[in-house]
């Protein structure tokens, strides 16, 4: 079985592509956000320390038949870096991605995350972060940095365009020459 790691931008589809790959694959999903995040209400505010997110993550690989992980874990996931069989990287259009991400926050916050709600300033703030991913430096999650991390891999590169529609994602990917030689399709 093959071990797929699936990155990009915050709201690039990188979560909905590793599901349906997964599901497709009859591999384990993980999403780096799981390991990454403490589970907290309002969420996504207490980060994970390092040691533990690295525990539960070789915790959830430990006995799978091949595995999808989605998200971005440059920083902390090292161990698990020459796991990668295939390494699919997303892009979209920024101005699409920032679509997606407002709505997919108003559909899970609504009001909380209106003016006066109690998640209003956090989602704001992840706004702007989420906002600055073409721009940023590499100090921090963006594309200069996923691209730094990306020249230093020998995994299998591919890289696609996530406006387009899942089901067409996970075919291209089952084109991937990975496939040929690992993969379940084999």
């Amino acid at each position: 079985m093959l071990n797929i790691h699936v990155m990009g931008a915050s709201g690039s589809g990188t979560t909905t592509l590793g599901q349906a790959l997964a599901g497709k694959l009859g591999l384990r999903h993980l999403d780096t956000d799981h390991f990454f995040w403490m589970p907290t209400d309002p969420p996504f505010t207490t980060q994970r320390p390092v040691e533990a997110r690295v525990s539960m993550l070789r915790e959830a690989i430990q006995g799978a038949d091949g595995w999808v992980l989605s998200g971005s874990a440059l920083k902390w996931a090292a161990e698990f870096e020459p796991l990668y069989d295939l390494i699919v990287f997303l892009r979209i259009d920024p101005v699409l991605r920032m679509a997606r991400i407002r709505e997919r926050e108003e559909t899970r916050y609504g009001d909380r995350i209106k003016p006066g709600g109690d998640m209003a300033e956090k989602s704001q703030e992840f706004l702007e972060w989420a906002e600055s991913y073409d721009t940023a430096g590499p100090e921090r999650r963006s594309a200069v940095s996923h691209e730094e991390w990306l020249k230093g891999r020998a995994t299998p590169l591919l890289r696609l365009n996530s406006s387009e529609p899942v089901d067409s994602l996970v075919e291209e990917v089952l084109r991937h020459t990975a496939f040929r030689t690992k993969g379940p399709l084999a």
